[in-house]
């Protein structure tokens, strides 16, 4: 017969080791994170001495400074938000502001360099990352010679594209085209590993059937796999071009232009309004792209060819009963 008091007594040891172990667990890790804050130099007092000039930093926000829009902006001296308006009753400006600086010193042909180093470098990359992605699955590659493909990608993505660009100094120096080439080099690793993920999980049955028509080996991969995740490797593609123009930003905080290196440099000139309203360009630029990557792979969905479309979306934005879900459209 089983012994209640004995149970009851063995629930609650188990328990109180359980609560001793998580406390244990959560001093070590209280405890490893103090070392290596230390071990980094990290100080509540520096941070309390320079708590000052990042609270005017963080101020700015509520005024940035769009001098630096466009030419019209520059040439006329307008500044803060009368920069940004002067600059959209003279659209004819983007167009000439848009191919004359990469450097840093323009926002609009800043944010038109960054998009297009994100944009150059996917499809640059995508070629050999649809190779070694299709290469390195073992339904295609027999293992373990796959795993030749497989160790490429792995070394690619073992390496920032922050470390790339240092890498190809000697042949471009640090510039867009070597952002570019940076994350072309990224793409081949982090895509391809995609498209091997994607070729694993694919059914046998269109392969079966187009291998008793007597196909070769080629035909079988692109009738029987490729047919079946064609959708899924666009959708991937178009993922990567989203962190693709997050990398291109960041690249040009070292030099390699683009919207990165105008922050940087307003950062580094102490000026601060000016650096607020790059990073406003930079919302503007990824919310961009990622909502017109995102409506590009809803129309790729099984279901989904009735979605509503980029217009649509926006004017949803105006129906306040749809943030309070009391909006049944």
């Amino acid at each position: 017969m089983v012994d209640i008091d004995e149970v009851k007594s063995g629930i609650e040891r188990r328990q109180r080791v359980r609560r001793i172990a998580t406390t244990v667990g959560v001093l070590v890790v209280l405890a490893l994170t103090g070392a290596g804050a230390t071990y980094l130099g990290f100080t509540v007092a520096e941070v309390i001495r320079q708590f000052g000039t990042w609270t005017d930093f963080l101020a700015a926000f509520l005024s940035p400074d769009f001098a630096d829009l466009t030419l019209y902006s520059q040439d006329n001296g307008l500044t803060g938000l009368d920069a940004f308006v002067g600059s959209l009753a003279n659209p004819s400006t983007f167009l000439e502001s848009a191919g004359l600086d990469w450097s840093g010193t323009l926002l609009v042909g800043s944010a038109i360099a960054t998009i297009i180093i994100g944009f150059t470098g996917t499809v640059i990359g995508f070629p050999l990352a649809l190779t070694f992605g299709i290469l390195g699955s073992e339904r295609v590659t027999p293992f373990p010679f796959n795993f030749i493909f497989r160790g490429i990608m792995s070394s690619i993505r073992a390496i920032p594209a922050l470390i790339w660009i240092l890498i190809y100094v000697p042949l471009v120096g640090i510039s867009p085209q070597g952002a570019m080439l940076a994350v072309a080099t990224d793409t081949i690793g982090n895509l391809g590993r995609l498209f091997t993920d994607e070729l694993e999980e694919i059914e046998d049955g269109p392969i079966e059937a187009v291998e008793s028509t007597g196909a070769r080996r080629p035909q079988v991969v692109f009738f029987g796999m490729l047919s079946q995740v064609s959708n899924g490797f666009i959708a991937w593609t178009l993922y990567v071009l989203e962190i693709n123009t997050r990398i291109a930003i960041s690249l040009g905080v070292v030099g390699a232009g683009g919207i990165g290196q105008y922050i940087e440099l307003a950062v580094r000139g102490f000026r601060y309004g000016e650096a607020a309203a790059g990073i406003f360009v930079v919302i503007a630029i990824v919310l961009s792209v990622e909502m017109l990557s995102s409506r590009i792979r809803a129309r790729l969905r099984p279901g989904e060819h009735e979605s509503k479309g980029l217009l649509d979306s926006l004017r949803d934005l105006a129906d306040r009963g749809k943030w309070f879900g009391a909006s049944n459209q």
